[in-house]
């Protein structure tokens, strides 16, 4: 098993700044490529401190300002238009920074696009919802339209 400490959030594992263990080979092969992580060392808690403060600089500023911003993201209903077939099937898929720009397009406020998760692949024309993390203890579920362009 390998300490590391994680840079970035990793669905199912941790926040930017936390330590973690995980196996030699997830570690090696996927979070360090990719910049999710660094391997843990004594001298590393500087490095956890400075993450740490970057990600509450980030995060919305207040427990109130997040439940304030995830009771209008849950009443409302965000159109997405995208290019679309006849059938209704998309020219490519919706990704959650489809959904983040336009729920700031709406005017509900600005969602950071990683925050976002969708539960699955949307590749035609409906109604779909999505969850968005904006605070450490609220989540938010937004509803939100795919029309064809």
């Amino acid at each position: 098993m390998a300490k590391i400490i994680l840079t970035t959030e990793v669905t199912g594992l941790g926040a930017a700044g936390d330590v973690v263990e995980v196996k030699n080979g997830y570690a090696r092969n996927y979070l360090f490529p990719r910049g999710f992580a660094t391997p843990w060392s004594r001298g590393g808690q500087k490095q956890i401190e400075s993450i740490k403060a970057a990600r509450s600089a980030r995060e919305v500023a207040s427990l109130e300002d997040a439940q304030a911003l995830a009771q209008k993201l849950t009443s409302a209903t965000v159109t997405i238009p995208v290019k679309a077939g006849a059938e209704g099937r998309l020219f490519g898929t919706v990704k959650a920074e489809d959904v983040a720009h336009a729920v700031e397009a709406a005017g509900l406020g600005s969602v950071d696009k990683r925050k976002v998760e969708l539960n699955q692949h949307i590749k035609t024309t409906g109604v779909y919802q999505a969850s968005v993390r904006l605070h450490e203890d609220v989540n938010a579920n937004v509803e939100f339209e795919v029309v064809p362009a």
